[in-house]
Formats: C-alpha cells, sequence, structure tokens
C-alpha cells in the first residue's frame, strides 16, 4: 500500500508548515527525481543483463553424450527488466500529447491535495471511471452496459453526499479533483495510443513522460509561483524539506513497481480490490493523524464511492470475461493442394 505514504507526504509538501505554496514546483521536482531513478534503474539493467549474458552455467552431460539444460537456470535480476534510458527526439515528440495530458494529471491532483482534506481526497477524485466510461464511448465506441450505469451512478451518489458532508469544502480542491479524474482518463486512453512507440514498455513511457514533464512544467512555474520562490530562499534550503521532497519522489517511482508487481503475483481485479481497501484504510486514518472533521454524510459518502468503485471492478470483471467466451473461434485458413 505504498499509496498511503504518498499522499500523506505529498500533502505534507502542500502544506504551508514544511513546505513553501508552490505546487507546480513541488510536481516538478517529482518528476525530475523519477528521471534520475529511471536514468540509474536503467544503468543497473544494463550491466544485468550483460552479466547474466556472460555469466557461466553448468550444464551436464546424460548418458548418451548429449548436452542437457541446467536444472536450476539462475534467476534473472530484478534491474534486468529496467530499459536504458535514452531520449530519442523522434519518439519523444510522439509522446509528447500524452505528456501535456500527464502534466495536466499531476498538476490538479496535487492542487486537489493542497485545498482539501486527505480524507475527502478520495471522494474528490472519484469520478475517474465515470469519465472512464464515457470517454470510452466517445473516442473508442465501446458500449456501456446497464450494470456499468447503476455503478456510475452509485459513484455519483457517493461524491455528492461526500461533497456536503465535507465540513471544510473546497470549490478549487473539488474542481481540481474532477479536473484530474478527468485527466487521468485521457491519460490512460493517451497511453494505449502511445506505447507502442516504446515497444510497449512502461518504463521507457514512464521515462520520456517525466522528461517532457520537467521542460512543460519551467514555464508554468516561472509565471504562476517565481515570486514565491523568490520569497522562500531560506526554505529552499532546508534540508528537511529536500528530504521530504526526496521520499515523496521514491514513493512515487514505488507505486508504479508495486502496481506491476501485484498484478503479476496476482491479478487485476485483486489488485483493484486492494487499492479500494487501501483508499478505505487512507481516508478513515486521515480522521486520526490529520484530525479531519467528520460527518455521518460524509463517511456515508467515502464508503458509497468506494463500493461503487469495487462493484464497478467486478461488472467490468465479469463483462470481460463474458465477452471472451461468447468470442467466435478463430477460423483456421484453408490451404489449396496443388
Amino acid at each position: 500500500w505504498s499509496p498511503s505514504p504518498m499522499v500523506y507526504l505529498n500533502k505534507l509538501l502542500m502544506s504551508d508548515g514544511l513546505s513553501i505554496p508552490a505546487p507546480l514546483f513541488v510536481t516538478w521536482y517529482q518528476c525530475v527525481f523519477t528521471v534520475l531513478i529511471c536514468w540509474t534503474a536503467g544503468l543497473c539493467g544494463q550491466r544485468a543483463r550483460s552479466s547474466s549474458a556472460t555469466q557461466y552455467t553448468p550444464v551436464s552431460v546424460n548418458d548418451n553424450g548429449g548436452v542437457s539444460a541446467p536444472a536450476n537456470p539462475p534467476k534473472p535480476s530484478f534491474f534486468a527488466q529496467f530499459p536504458k534510458a535514452e531520449y530519442v527526439m523522434v519518439q519523444a515528440k510522439q509522446i509528447f500529447p500524452l505528456s501535456c495530458v500527464f502534466v495536466g494529471m499531476i498538476t490538479f491532483n496535487n492542487l486537489c491535495l493542497r485545498h482539501v482534506e486527505v480524507s475527502f481526497y478520495n471522494v474528490a477524485r472519484s469520478l475517474t471511471i465515470v469519465f472512464n466510461v464515457f470517454f470510452s464511448r466517445i473516442f473508442l465506441g465501446i458500449p456501456t452496459s446497464c450494470k456499468t450505469m447503476v455503478c456510475l451512478g452509485i459513484v455519483i451518489s457517493g461524491f455528492v453526499m461526500g461533497t456536503h458532508g465535507e465540513l471544510n469544502f473546497s470549490l478549487i480542491g473539488t474542481v481540481s479533483g474532477i479536473l484530474s479524474s478527468l485527466f487521468v482518463s485521457l491519460n490512460s486512453i493517451f497511453t494505449k495510443k502511445v506505447l507502442p512507440v516504446v515497444d510497449d514498455n512502461h518504463w521507457k513511457l514512464t521515462f520520456y513522460n517525466n522528461v517532457n514533464a520537467t521542460f512543460l512544467f519551467i514555464p508554468l512555474i516561472i509565471y504562476f509561483e517565481g515570486d514565491v520562490l523568490m520569497q522562500s530562499q531560506e526554505r529552499l534550503t532546508s534540508a528537511a524539506f529536500w528530504s521530504a521532497m526526496s521520499v515523496a519522489g521514491f514513493f512515487g517511482f514505488s507505486i508504479g513497481i508495486v502496481t506491476v508487481l501485484q498484478i503479476k503475483a496476482t491479478s487485476p481485479l485483486t489488485h483493484n480490490i486492494s487499492g479500494t481497501a487501501k483508499a478505505a484504510v487512507q481516508s478513515l486514518m486521515a480522521f486520526y493523524l490529520w484530525g479531519n472533521d467528520w460527518t455521518v454524510l460524509g463517511v456515508l459518502g467515502i464508503f458509497t464511492v468506494l463500493g461503487g468503485s469495487l462493484l464497478y471492478t467486478f461488472v467490468r470483471m465479469s463483462e470481460n470475461a463474458q465477452n471472451v467466451q461468447n468470442a467466435p473461434p478463430p477460423q483456421q485458413e484453408m490451404s489449396s493442394k496443388v
């Protein structure tokens, strides 16, 4: 559940106590930190692949004089999955539209976290699946079933209840959460389109996205937060500030690794169930850790949103399984004999 401390750290960095009121600068640094991790992991991966290729593996000779494969071949290194970090301009231009969406996604996500309570954070960003269904219908032509519409209705109802039950309601934070949900949905659609550009390697895509984002953020930081940074020279020389920034950047990168490992070890359904449980615990812990005020309607909204999201996961998994079963078998081509 690495996203939970990530949310808490980002909340600290978006607050005025430890950090500075410059969410764009904080997000930019996290992108730079991710680029450095990708570059370092790529070097380690290159060395791991070269060492495994030259590693001596003893073989045995069977009774017939033939050479048999080793019984226990060496396991590949963890870093072998990371490709070498290379920035090719042609590929970077093709990924640039996705990077713009990516910048909007993480910018509004952090703005939402800055202006709303942590307990309300999951409710403010709960409309992602609604936008997913809408854009899948508009851009991909995927039909929407009645069961899916019921799930979306539950999520929207939870969003409305949570909004009305939030005592420290922030219009800017809520709108930022809605826009973040919109960009998250667009990000998934654009990702599917540009993944072939990087040979379907999500680590390459992470590197390109964050490199492009570091350049896209610079003019935004200068225009919107230049004065704030000039007035925060004392905080920018604080070791505690940069330590928290670096730890948050590490957790941001670790989310991708943990997600891939969890899906590989279990299934996408288990991953979504775990994510829903994580969001519930994260919201409830926020009432204790951050001292957020709660209402019955607010708590009911949280669990309604999470319940609708979990139900949507089950519906989508069952519909996908049914579509696979109903799919016609592939026709074999009849070759004519001469």
